[in-house]
């Protein structure tokens, strides 16, 4: 998938139809034959087994662009022996446009860059793309709202300028916060992507939530961000259904 014939392959492991809890591996960098070893705990009852599909969707990390899907292997779980270890080569299909449901949200991309000296997170919005259709004509007002949160308390929030009229806004704002290193592990990153309306509520498209407790993707911008002090680390994300909220 990338320029020099190579590939940072990572896998995506969920059950359909719900998609309610999903797992990724460990990316592995420039190689066509991945070595994972990874296990995952999915639990379904046994009267689930007959309408669940196991699948496992291959993806190129790339920080700065969207993923690239590979590929992806699915199995029905009313199709296979779970009375015992199965171990088997399948070959990986084409990926299923109508599965890439989680994209539909749109995607975000910022950098990080925390001081540990000093105490500074600096957050820099730059851009998103392919954003949910809001408006009635077809587009958004979309701005973006931060949250830094610790031991699940909002302690500083703050916001970019509104763009209007666009799926497609760039911003290129900074932000930074006060997190003394000794509170970094309680610390949680909140990014809202939220369409502005005048008149009546502003409505929240999708958000990213990065902190130590995160994972995916999230959580591996939070790592490299830690483990590269003063250098900042810019990723594309996929925004997220609101499943909780952090105001």
């Amino acid at each position: 998938m990338d320029v020099c014939g190579t590939s940072d392959p990572y896998v995506k492991v969920y059950i359909l139809p719900d998609k309610k809890k999903k797992f990724e591996t460990k990316v592995h960098r420039k190689t066509l034959s991945p070595s994972f070893n990874e296990t995952f705990l999915h639990k379904i009852t046994y009267v689930e087994l007959a309408s669940k599909t196991l699948v496992f969707a291959v993806y190129d990390f790339d920080r700065f662009l969207k993923h690239d899907q590979i590929g992806q292997v699915t199995v029905p779980l009313n199709s296979v022996d779970l009375g015992k270890v199965i171990e088997e080569w399948r070959d990986i299909e084409k990926p299923d446009n109508s599965s890439d449901r989680e994209n539909k949200l749109g995607d975000l991309c910022f950098s990080l860059r925390y001081v540990p000296t000093s105490g500074k997170l600096t957050v820099v919005i730059l851009e998103a793309k392919n954003l949910k259709k809001m408006d009635v004509g077809g587009l958004s007002d979309p701005y973006v709202k931060l949250s830094l949160l610790q031991n699940g308390k909002r302690i500083k929030k703050k916001k970019t300028t509104i763009k209007k009229c666009t799926l497609n806004p760039y911003y290129n704002e900074a932000f930074t916060f006060e997190v003394p290193f000794e509170t970094i592990q309680q610390t949680m990153l909140v990014v809202t992507v939220v369409d502005y309306d005048r008149i009546s509520c502003s409505d929240p498209i999708g958000q990213v939530v990065l902190g130590c407790h995160s994972s995916g993707t999230e959580l591996r911008h939070w790592s490299d961000t830690l483990a590269n002090p003063r250098r900042p680390i810019a990723q594309w994300h996929t925004l997220r259904e609101i499943s909780e909220k952090y105001d």
